[in-house]
């Protein structure tokens, strides 16, 4: 399938090159707005078309499908115009910021499936990693017995983070900060196997005198049913970048560690999990987005009314309120 590509920032350059070697994919152009980015990667691809007015692949007659990657805030524009197009969208996360945009964005991919059997989804990292794979099978096993608590803990040394210096919409106000960025996988996670989240209450703290940056501290809790969800995370801190998603329960307790890493514990502290199969990554992803094409769709790769509710659920986070 002929793939186009919009955004090359580090999850686009990403996929470029995961995609120029998968089979189900054929690389044949790809947007970003800044030329020096577009050179830089133009002599590994000489039979890629580049762009930088990303109307050019959204209004392509020779493309099948489309990977999103530019800051949210312009996804909804390009994925609807892609799905009037007749094209297949896997769009990053977050699906959007605004609410009617999100709602724009489901409707579109409804209307493409009916009339042109186009697939859409969107790019979680959690969402097939073997890690999610395992603890969905011991929750369906009734390992945990009663699910009592969750809790995500995230802290950054720096943010951005290195891998993503240069993208400054990544620390503004208006479409960045780590709980769109980062919280956002989690509260994907937490939505696919305990239940759709609301919030109950949250606080996020910015730099003083400064309105245009991203938050520095974010402290809340959500609820999925009954279960309560605790939410922890903060930036500029000393030490290693964290990420843990705890799920407790009254019979075993698991940890999700730095996205790939399972940990159970029965009463004697956290002892890892030997997991099984693939890990996950954009390449087994493409797979899924090649098989929900087919007409083939799994789990492992989240739709875009998950990415809505997911979506919901941070910009109320943010405001401290329904969004």
């Amino acid at each position: 399938m002929r793939l186009g590509i919009i955004g090359l920032g580090a999850m686009g350059t990403e996929v470029l090159r995961v995609a120029a070697d998968h089979p189900e994919f054929t690389v044949v152009a790809v947007a970003d707005l800044e030329l020096s980015v577009l050179e830089q990667h133009r002599p590994g691809h000489p039979d890629v078309r580049w762009t930088q007015d990303p109307a050019d692949i959204v209004s392509a007659v020779d493309i099948d499908a489309v990977y999103v990657a530019t800051p949210p805030a312009a996804h909804a524009t390009l994925v609807t115009a892609a799905l009037k197009a007749g094209m297949s969208v896997l769009c990053e996360k977050p699906l959007a910021i605004d609410g009617a945009d999100g709602q724009r964005m489901v409707d579109a991919a409804a209307e493409a499936a009916a009339a042109f059997g186009s697939a859409t989804a969107v790019n979680f990292a959690l969402s097939d990693r073997h890690a999610t794979r395992q603890l969905e099978r011991v929750l369906r096993a009734g390992d945990v017995a009663e699910v009592l608590s969750v809790e995500i803990r995230l802290a950054f040394a720096q943010w951005p983070r290195e891998f993503q210096a240069g993208a400054d919409w990544l620390d503004g106000r208006t479409q960045g900060g780590f709980v769109r960025e980062v919280l956002s996988h989690f509260v994907y996670l937490t939505d696919r196997l305990i239940g759709p989240l609301e919030l109950v209450e949250s606080v996020l703290e910015y730099r003083a005198g400064d309105e245009t940056r991203s938050e520095i501290a974010a402290r809340g809790v959500l609820r999925a049913g009954d279960v309560p969800v605790q939410v922890c995370a903060a930036s500029g801190v000393a030490g290693p970048d964290t990420y843990e998603w705890i799920l407790r329960g009254t019979e075993r307790s698991y940890l999700i560690r730095n996205w790939d890493q399972l940990f159970v514990a029965d009463g004697n502290g956290w002892h890892p999990v030997e997991l099984i199969g693939p890990r996950g990554s954009e390449a087994t992803r493409l797979r899924l987005f090649a098989d929900a094409i087919h007409g083939v769709h799994s789990i492992d790769l989240a739709d875009f009314e998950t990415g809505l509710r997911v979506q919901r659920v941070i910009e109320a986070f943010r405001s401290g309120g329904t969004a």
